[in-house]
C-alpha cells in the first residue's frame, strides 16, 4: 500500500531528525524490501505500483510505502525527502 497525508506538526517535528535522500528529475524502478515513511521537503512525484495504482505528492506532504512494494517512481521536480524505516 501506498500513502499521501498532510503530516500533524509532531509528525513533521519528529522527520526532522531522519536521514535525508535528494534526487533530480527521472523516471525508475523501485522496490521497498521495508516500510517506509518519507517527509517531502522539496519537489514533486508520482508514483505508480505495480497493480497500476497511483499516487501524487509534493513538499509538505507526508508518504508512506508499505514492506514488498513494487513501484516506479517519476520525479517531475526535483525532489528532497526525510525517510525513516520500519
Amino acid at each position: 500500500m501506498m500513502k499521501v497525508w498532510t503530516p500533524t506538526t509532531d509528525e513533521i517535528n519528529a522527520a526532522k531528525a531522519w536521514g535525508t535522500w535528494s534526487k533530480e528529475i527521472s523516471e525508475f524502478p523501485w522496490y521497498y524490501d521495508e516500510r517506509e515513511t518519507c517527509l517531502i521537503i522539496e519537489g514533486s512525484a508520482e508514483v505508480t505500483d505495480s497493480d497500476g495504482n497511483k499516487i501524487s505528492f509534493k513538499a509538505g506532504d507526508m508518504v508512506c510505502f508499505d514492506k514488498g512494494v513494487k513501484c516506479t517512481w517519476k520525479i517531475t521536480s526535483d525532489i528532497h525527502k526525510h525517510f525513516n524505516f520500519g
